[in-house]
Order: C-alpha cells, then structure tokens, then sequence
C-alpha cells in the first residue's frame, strides 16, 4: 500500500484534515525560514505527515520515507553552513548515529526485559532523521515531546473507550515521534529567528 492510498483511502473529511495539515507546516516553515532553508523545512513536514500516517495506519516507517528525511537533513546542513559543509554534515550524521544507537540499545534492552519487540527498526532509522536535523538541545525535547503525546494519547483513548490499561499494548511511536522532528526544527528556526526580527525592531 503506498501513501497515496493511505490518504485516498480516507473519508473526504480526513482527505481534507491532511492536506489542511500539509498546508499548515509549508506556511510556517516558510514563516520562520523565509529561504531556502524554509523549502527544506516545508518538505520535512511533509515527509514526517507522510511518516506518521503510514505508520498510524501500516504500522510500519518505509525506508524510504527515512531515507527522504535524511538526504533532507543533509541538505539543510550543508546550506546552514556553507564554508565548512563537510564538517556540517560530518556532525549531522554523528548526531543521528548517537541517537540511533540509543534507541537501538533500548529497544535491544526492552526485547530482552520483556520478550518481545517495543522499539521497531524504522523508529531507530527515524532516529539517524532526527539527530541529523536537530542540535543535541533540541533532540532530547523532540524525544520527550513524541513520548508524553504518544502517552496521553494511549490514556485518553482508553478512558473514552472505557477500556482498561493494558501494558501489552501496542503504539506506533512514529504517529508522535516524526511530527516532534518537525516541531524541533521549527523551534530551532524560531530561536534564531528572533535575534534578527528584535534587530529589524530596533533599527
């Protein structure tokens, strides 16, 4: 099943929700980069929608869709630092290799404690994806973010369906984890953002 018949296989009112959401990441990636770094923020948003509803409704995270991510955080790399691209992307994909091992060595732990796969290995592919496009700051914040809303969500659910906690329970943490990924690179454009509207006040 490919993405196209994910989304054209929703009701016309979800058909309309994803496209509003689509719309809603190119203009604020536009908005808070207004370059080329504000296309490459555009297509992350997309590719992380892409992301959250495959796995949402597959329960899966193509390879293909991280490996789209990450030719993205290469890019967004190379064009943040012109005059040293190499070492740019050098430490990109230290980024992404630490965070990727963390997740790898959890879900290595988790099978282990448990006896049976909590991680999947597309969300420690997406990992290297978000290592490569957030600073070390911003990475725990992402993680953390795409954990609480993965957890609230799970919790909501089961009190409005009236059922009770299980700890069997499965979740597809790419749902919450590639829209964190966008959402931290949003906040790091942001930040640097700011310091340039404050001088433009100033002036």
């Amino acid at each position: 099943m490919t993405f196209a018949s994910i989304v054209s296989g929703r009701p016309m009112r979800a058909q309309v929700q994803i496209a509003c959401l689509a719309i809603i990441g190119a203009v604020l990636s536009i908005a808070v980069a207004p370059d080329l770094r504000g296309v490459l923020g555009t297509l992350l948003a997309w590719v992380m929608l892409a992301i959250a509803l495959t796995d949402a409704t597959l329960g899966i995270i193509p390879d293909e869709w991280n490996a789209a991510g990450l030719t993205l955080a290469v890019l967004n790399a190379v064009l943040q630092n012109p005059d040293t691209m190499v070492e740019a992307m050098a430490a990109a994909v230290l980024r992404g290799g630490v965070l990727a091992l963390l997740f790898l060595g959890l879900r290595i732990a988790y099978r282990g404690l448990r006896g049976r796969e909590g991680i999947g290995l597309g969300d420690v592919k997406l990992a290297v994806v978000a290592g490569a496009w957030l600073g070390w700051l911003t990475i725990p914040i992402a993680v953390e973010l795409a954990a609480l809303a993965g957890l609230a969500t799970y919790l909501v659910r089961r009190y409005w369906l009236g059922r009770p906690l299980q700890l069997h329970s499965r979740l597809p943490f790419g749902l919450f984890f590639a829209p964190a990924i966008w959402l931290g690179w949003l906040l790091e454009s942001s930040s640097a953002l700011a310091p340039r509207l404050g001088g433009l006040l100033w002036a």
